[in-house]
């Protein structure tokens, strides 16, 4: 059986843990509670976004016989990524160099008439009306001539029109046709995002008043949330000035998503709006039994543990800081355990 303790023995024993605690407290250091302005931030979802999306479009009418591009494929500015030729045009170029063949004959035929009758002219074989008739002749053929190999220019050119070309650099997202269709001027072959990622918010429209550009954002690890990872800075570049079903649509620049999909929801941190809160040192609060606690300076110099409790982690000058909720008030002295 355990025996009691005598009186003296127990009064002895309390001033000794109260002096050892005392010099304890008075060597830790210290820390005076102040409230501090803080900017909320709230975790949202944006979508990865292209800056621009731009279709490339058939310039002329016939069938897609070479495709040379899919989904997800990059492109240069100016590549040929398919190319559409009509047969009627084949055809037309036989037509007309046919035509143009026969346009020279007449023109070599005429030009050596016009010869002759130049020489009888000259030996005043033949009158000047016969001279200028044979001219006359000439000029029109040369000009029909002319005529014949303009028209085989625009259907070479037209030929020419049927390589599809990239509008801009970026990276395929829909390809909406396969070799064999058949397709008509205007008509979509790809749709390219331009490789310039940004991420667009939507956010209620209470936060509206809050958003301004260059405001800081915060980005979480890829699948992750903000709660432990993130870590990636970035900043708006752009709020809407509209406010559509609730929201307004803010748009972020981070480097680095040009290895996201366009699309791809990611979790990120913005500011909300400030206040006022007593942030604490990490270094001052300590747990026991689940229970957070902080060592507050008494009057008489001795510490006393109050409970308190705990808020959201903060950055300040560098330093780890923990928002208390309840339990401190302004001038409070802290030392650390």
């Amino acid at each position: 059986m355990r025996k009691a303790l005598p009186k003296r023995n127990i009064f002895l024993s309390a001033c000794l843990f109260a002096l050892t605690l005392a010099a304890s407290s008075n060597g830790a250091n210290s820390f005076t509670v102040q409230q501090t302005s803080i900017v909320d931030k709230k975790a949202v979802f944006a979508t990865v976004q292209s800056t621009d999306s731009l279709s490339a479009r058939v310039r002329t009418s016939g069938t897609v016989e070479e495709l040379n591009v899919t989904e997800g494929s990059y492109v240069a500015a100016g590549e040929t990524i398919a190319m559409v030729r009509d047969p009627k045009l084949s055809l037309q170029i036989e037509a007309l160099d046919a035509q143009i063949n026969a346009a020279e004959r007449q023109v070599a035929n005429l030009k050596t008439e016009l010869e002759r009758a130049q020489q009888l002219f000259e030996r005043g074989s033949t009158t000047k009306a016969r001279l200028d008739a044979a001219n006359t002749e000439f000029d029109v053929a040369q000009s029909n001539l002319e005529a014949a190999r303009a028209e085989k220019a625009v259907v070479v050119r037209q030929m020419e029109e049927g390589a599809v070309l990239a509008p801009q650099a970026g990276r395929v997202l829909e390809v909406p046709i396969t070799v064999g269709a058949v397709v008509m001027t205007g008509e979509s072959i790809a749709t390219i995002a331009k490789d310039n990622y940004i991420l667009r918010m939507a956010l209620p429209e209470r936060h509206a008043q809050f958003l301004k550009e260059g405001d800081p954002i915060e980005l979480a690890g890829r699948g992750m949330n903000c709660d432990s990872t993130c870590t990636q800075q970035g900043k708006i570049v752009k709020v809407y000035p509209e406010i559509s079903e609730g929201r307004v649509l803010a748009d972020a620049r981070i480097d680095g998503l040009g290895d996201y999909f366009v699309g791809e929801r990611i979790q990120v941190r913005v500011g909300a709006g400030s206040r006022m809160a007593y942030l604490v040192p990490g270094a001052f609060i300590f747990t026991r039994s689940g229970i957070d606690f902080v060592r507050i300076k008494g009057t008489d110099g001795n510490a006393t543990e109050i409970a308190v409790q705990t808020g959201q982690p903060y950055i300040q000058n560098g330093e780890d800081m923990i928002e208390i909720l309840t339990g401190l008030a302004a001038g409070d002295e802290l030392i650390q355990p």
